[in-house]
């Protein structure tokens, strides 16, 4: 346990309610979940929280992962479990109700109403979440410009995201960036 008030309730209600806002999914969750894990309840520390994002996103599965390992780290295995069903749970009820609701009347504008609201909040969430990591894992100046090389190669061409990360990955490894 890293410290901080650890018990399986505060788990469950921190990423209860962090499902909910969980627009677009985890990962647009990723910059509030930072600052309640890292900043409020002291559970991880930043190099913690980054490598654990790491972890997850290199793992199969989904990007969900980032609560298990979260709530592996504080509480074990139970709190690996609870933190995510707690993160799962409630927004897979919300979607079940809302498609319901939504799937009774096929002539009503409401879906797509929700969905072109949507979108655009689900970027913005995406974005303040690469940004938290950013800011979270770069260490150092050449971190930090190899992270920004990366951003500009991998939105201004079509190279594959996998040999960028293999990139940054050997050049971490060799030392070049540390």
């Amino acid at each position: 346990m890293s410290g901080g008030d650890a018990s399986l309730g505060s788990l469950a209600a921190t990423f209860g309610v962090m499902s909910l806002f969980a627009i677009g999914g985890a990962n647009a969750a990723v910059p509030e979940i930072h600052r309640i894990v890292v900043d409020v309840h002291h559970w991880l520390t930043d190099q913690q929280f980054a490598d654990a994002y790491a972890i997850a996103q290199l793992s199969p599965g989904p990007n969900v992962l980032i609560v298990t390992l979260i709530g592996y780290q504080v509480a074990g295995v139970l709190g690996a479990m609870v933190a995510t069903l707690s993160m799962c749970g409630p927004t897979a009820a919300a979607a079940y109700v809302v498609s319901r609701v939504l799937g009774r009347s096929s002539h009503s504008p409401w879906p797509r109403i929700i969905q072109a609201a949507l979108v655009p909040l689900s970027i913005g969430l995406m974005g303040a979440s690469g940004l938290v990591l950013a800011v979270t894992s770069n260490r150092s100046i050449g971190a930090a410009l190899v992270t920004i090389a990366v951003a500009v190669v991998a939105g201004a061409t079509r190279v594959n995201p996998l040999w960028l990360l293999i990139g940054g990955g050997v050049l971490g490894f060799t030392g070049v960036i540390g």
